[in-house]
């Protein structure tokens, strides 16, 4: 069995979603991790999806007039960091503070120079206030104290509030 990603755009209505995973289901295709949600009322989907069909081909059999759909075969991955190495909490980001250009970048930028990955991201703009949610997975080496001073200092520069603390395991 391949493994295809799928990405999915276009405006959203009532049964996009239901439209392609049974077109998905139709053609034999699993779907094993997905991700869907609204961009200025755009409809934006990526799935990982297992089964016989050659990616061209379920790329066909999904299309619709209204959809931009691409299928495309990858290897399967399932963490970033090296097996057996472990990880340390999870972590939540969030950002709130006025619009501007870089927010993203200068965040991601601090996770990254201490090896940590975002495993999932979410922004929104509500009238001048932009916020920014982020689940965050760090190696368990890194100070994360040292880490939230940096945090507050990038925050500080953007006009920003971030927080960062660790996920409620019981949560899970």
């Amino acid at each position: 069995m391949g493994l295809s990603a799928v990405t999915v755009l276009g405006v959203d209505r009532p049964g996009v979603i239901a439209a392609v995973t049974g077109s998905l289901a139709e053609c034999g295709a699993n779907i094993q991790d997905s991700t869907m949600t609204l961009l200025g009322g755009h409809i934006a989907m990526m799935l990982l999806v297992s089964g016989d069909l050659d990616p061209d081909e379920l790329g066909k059999r999904l299309g619709a007039p209204d959809l931009v759909i691409t299928a495309s075969a990858i290897e399967a991955r399932r963490h970033f960091c090296a097996a057996g190495a472990g990880t340390g909490l999870g972590y939540v980001l969030t950002v709130h503070g006025p619009d501007r250009p870089g927010i993203v970048s200068a965040v991601s930028a601090v996770l990254a120079a201490d090896g940590g990955n975002i495993t999932g991201m979410s922004t929104r703009l509500t009238g001048r206030l932009y916020v920014l949610i982020a689940d965050v997975e760090l190696p368990k080496e890194v100070d994360v104290a040292t880490l939230t001073r940096r945090l507050a200092a990038v925050g500080e520069s953007l006009d920003s509030q971030i927080t960062f603390r660790p996920v409620e395991p019981e949560l899970l």
